[in-house]
């Protein structure tokens, strides 16, 4: 049975990407087309406010975009020595909130130690944050991207808690998307099921996938990586088959084997 992600492959050097790994185990054989291209601005911002650790309480990060940004400053030999010597420890005494494992793990990759990464959405990130820190103490700062939704932002204002946000990245639709949607439906049919993986994919796939679905949209089960995803799916008018229970390759791959089951459909 024939399932699509849309999301960009893991990087070739780590291995076969978990989540094809993963929902192959359950016999579904899927695969990838990239959505999603990114842009990084700020970056000289970015790396002067890191340069400040004593200015801030903490770090807070909800997409692994912001991690490549900081990632991409540190490949200037005096900024990466700077981090080595003395910004990664100062960071290291005040706490990084991350929201999901691909993040975690990026944060390990630059010496930092993530806290939070169960959480698995914002909501549940910024009920974590508020758990632990005090109001108006000093603020947290917030690499993010320019279409980052207000939940957290709003939940840390209304308990008092400060956050400043700096936007490092803008997100665009991937230049070979239509091509690649097309090609993927007149070579392998219309799929099972189709996972989603951010409301800007559903942005930039949806009505694409409508046109070349055709009549037969109504037979495909759509599943999205977490709330948010089902949420512009909903918005947009399309029912939501299943939701992964957090944004892991198990969780996701457990849930459209769930949702692909005869008693399902």
């Amino acid at each position: 049975m024939k399932v699509l992600l849309l999301k960009d492959p893991k990087d070739k050097d780590s291995g076969p990407d978990p989540y094809i790994k993963e929902l192959g185990s359950y016999s579904l054989e899927a695969t990838l087309i990239p959505v999603l291209s990114f842009e990084f601005t700020s970056l000289d911002s970015l790396f002067d406010k890191l340069s400040h650790p004593e200015c801030y309480g903490g770090l807070v990060f909800t997409s692994p975009r912001a991690l490549e940004a900081i990632k991409i400053c540190l490949k200037d030999k005096s900024k990466k020595e700077a981090w080595s010597k003395s910004l990664k420890q100062m960071w290291n005494i005040k706490p990084t909130y991350v929201v999901g494992k691909a993040t975690a793990s990026l944060v390990e990759e630059i010496g930092l130690v993530p806290q939070g990464e169960k959480a698995g959405n914002a909501e549940k990130l910024a009920e974590y944050i508020c758990s632990r820190e005090k109001p108006n103490s000093s603020a947290l700062l917030f690499p993010c991207g320019a279409l980052k939704r207000e939940v957290l932002p709003t939940v840390l204002r209304e308990k008092g808690i400060p956050l400043e946000s700096l936007t490092v990245y803008q997100t665009t639709q991937h230049p070979d998307l239509q091509e690649s949607l097309s090609s993927y439906f007149s070579q392998q049919g219309i799929p099972a099921s189709i996972a989603f993986f951010s409301p800007s994919g559903v942005k930039f796939c949806l009505q694409h996938i409508q046109k070349l679905s055709g009549d037969l949209i109504n037979q495909v089960k759509f599943a999205a990586i977490g709330p948010s995803t089902a949420e512009a799916l909903q918005g947009a008018g399309v029912a939501v088959s299943c939701t992964a229970g957090s944004p892991t390759p198990q969780d996701l791959a457990a849930a459209m084997h769930r949702a692909l089951q005869p008693h399902n459909c």
